[in-house]
């Protein structure tokens, strides 16, 4: 695949990007983080030591590192992959968090990340078979949308 700075005569082999394997969100107090997304979300703790937790997100984690060293996020932000969405926007409402415009579900943490929340069945985003498996999620499927999307690169 080309990227915008080869052309053909220059083009090189390069390491593929695959995936992500973390997050690490910045948060000023560590146990207010933890207790934050507990109330939004059920997860388990991958992890905790002094200033850094870590939320199992099956084959993947989301780091929580305590000490905020820069300014709260307007655009930069992550996408969590979620079970059910209607219920994290419920969820969110009755605890008063602010949703932000926009199509989607998106909202500031306390501390200024930015989170956008989408559904497993809607996104092309795919965990192994085992993966749903070990996860409890062994019974939710794509969408036709997102069949179609993955379909496209092959990759059904």
């Amino acid at each position: 695949m080309n990227t915008a700075s080869d052309s053909p005569d220059t083009r090189e082999q390069k390491p593929r990007l695959l995936g992500i394997n973390h997050i690490a969100l910045e948060v000023d107090d560590l146990e207010a983080a933890l207790a934050f997304y507990g109330r939004v979300f059920e997860f388990t703790l991958r992890g905790h030591h002094e200033g850094m937790a870590f939320i199992d997100l099956g084959d993947q984690f989301l780091a929580l590192a305590e000490r905020r060293s820069q300014s709260p996020d307007t655009q930069r932000h992550f996408g969590l992959v979620v079970d059910d969405r209607h219920a994290v926007r419920q969820k969110l409402e009755s605890l008063g968090v602010q949703l932000l415009p926009g199509p989607g579900l998106d909202f500031l943490d306390p501390w200024g990340n930015r989170v956008q929340v989408v559904q497993y069945r809607d996104i092309q985003f795919t965990k192994a078979s085992q993966v749903r498996k070990g996860m409890g999620l062994a019974n939710i499927e794509k969408s036709a949308t997102a069949l179609q999307e993955l379909a496209a690169k092959g990759m059904t």
